[in-house]
């Protein structure tokens, strides 16, 4: 019998951070600091990633900054119009702590 080698899908894999940031957010009752976590993390992930398919990330940086920024932003898009349309219920008790390396979204 052979064995089936299931690879997971980016949605998958995206599923798992998202698992353990709800858990960190609930651990550390700062849902600001585990979002600027991911994405420091992201970030540095990022810069690996460029830097290992890279030639010369020096000359390509410009390049890699421009394609992960229009990436993340599509992505960040399409995800805050998801939350619009349908708009996540916090708990009652879940208070937020205050976290000044995080902007509170304001319009003006």
């Amino acid at each position: 019998m052979s064995e089936t080698k299931t690879e997971l899908t980016m949605y998958q894999v995206a599923d798992q951070f998202i698992a353990l940031a709800n858990q960190l957010s609930q651990q550390e009752n700062d849902i600001g600091k585990v979002g600027t976590a991911m994405r420091f993390a992201s970030a540095r992930f990022n810069a690996f990633e460029a830097s290992i398919k890279s030639a010369d990330l020096a000359a390509e940086k410009d390049h890699a900054l421009a394609w992960f920024s229009d990436e993340f932003k599509a992505m960040l898009k399409e995800n805050l119009e998801d939350h619009i349309a349908n708009p996540p219920v916090a708990a009652p008790e879940q208070e937020q702590n205050s976290d000044d390396s995080v902007q509170q979204f304001k319009g003006g």
